[in-house]
């Protein structure tokens, strides 16, 4: 029996595994396909010669591929730099200090979540226009550096309180200050926590679509997503299939390898930030 249940859970799991990825396996098979193949109907399941001239009309397309890329590289910078430094320094506040209003604080930040996103656009859009950051590509990554932080702050808080005390005030005790013991004590025993935070804000806002559209006006600080929009289109609503799914190949590699490997860290973060609520 126990045979059985094992080869049954893999067995499953390889029927789930092959769902999941057929799209994938489709798509990166038509972006090597020649535009004219890509577009033919019925569509044919394998390449009848590789080819790449959909990746060179992707080049070409509009500012070049090179720049939308680098765009979504910097907002992602930018968003993961800020979220994980601003939610390791709150979620550690609100783990290991006492003040007045603490839970309140934490409940508000939480509210956040309660927030429809597309209702709040606009007065950000104002909020933006007041301090000069409205078609900037560090006025976009506040923007989602803020609705990523209830999650943030609610998971690092969490892994910070699964750290017994004694450990730190140990380290108070040999002369370092609440910084150094956070610094050489606490990061380390939270870094799956820091990794899944990193993660959950680099896989936001590279898939983005709705805020780069509303606060980005012009086409050279266009991200990504809204490049791959504006080519779906196409010239007199003609979709350019082969250069398309060429961009969603480049669109899903980097989130897929950012995944694979960290996806240890990643669990280890989800249920270390679990274990407290």
């Amino acid at each position: 029996m126990p045979r059985v249940r094992t080869a049954s859970y893999h067995l499953f799991s390889g029927i789930l595994a092959a769902i999941f990825l057929m799209p994938l396996i489709w798509v990166t098979l038509n972006s090597l396909k020649s535009p004219q193949e890509a577009a033919r109907q019925p569509p044919t399941w394998f390449p009848e010669s590789l080819s790449l001239d959909s990746y060179r009309e992707l080049a070409a397309y509009g500012e070049g591929i090179g720049v939308y890329l680098l765009n979504s590289a910097i907002l992602c910078l930018l968003v993961v730099t800020g979220c994980t430094a601003v939610c390791v320094l709150a979620g550690y506040g609100f783990a290991r200090f006492e003040f007045r209003g603490k839970k309140l604080l934490f409940a508000a930040t939480l509210l956040i979540l309660m927030v429809p996103y597309a209702t709040i656009l606009l007065p950000l859009y104002i909020v933006l226009g007041w301090f000069g950051l409205t078609d900037t590509v560090i006025g976009l990554a506040l923007v989602l550096i803020m609705f990523q932080l209830p999650f943030g702050v609610f998971l690092m808080r969490n892994s910070f309180e699964t750290i017994p005390r004694e450990l730190e005030e140990a380290a108070l005790v040999d002369g370092c200050g609440n910084v150094q013991a956070l610094r050489h004590v606490s990061l380390r025993l939270v870094a799956p926590g820091i990794v899944t935070v990193a993660l959950f804000s680099f896989i936001a806002s590279w898939n983005e679509f709705l805020a780069p559209l509303i606060f980005l006006n012009d086409g050279a600080r266009y991200t990504l997503p809204v490049m791959l929009v504006n080519l779906q289109s196409g010239a007199y609503g003609v979709v350019d299939y082969g250069p398309l799914q060429a961009g969603i190949v480049l669109a899903v590699g980097p989130v897929l390898i950012v995944y694979l490997a960290l996806q240890r860290y990643y669990v280890a973060g989800l249920i270390n930030g679990a274990l407290r609520g």
